[in-house]
């Protein structure tokens, strides 16, 4: 969870992504253990975020009245 105050007319932007190292442990995209490979040995990862009308996305914002 993250606050934060933003002034009228300020924009968010949203990153989106398979990693959040050091927070939790790495992942070489590869069926084994964390740990078992070096960093060499990773896969590139893609990031697919669906948003039609059969899949619709969204983010929620709550706003905390001032």
């Amino acid at each position: 969870p993250v606050g934060a105050r933003l002034p009228a007319g300020h924009r968010l932007r949203l990153t989106v992504s398979s990693s959040d190292f050091p927070h939790w442990d790495r992942n070489l995209n590869r069926a084994e253990h964390p740990f078992a490979g070096g960093a060499t040995d990773a896969v590139v990862a893609t990031q697919t975020v669906l948003h039609d009308a059969d899949r619709p996305s969204s983010v929620v914002l709550p706003v905390v009245p001032a």
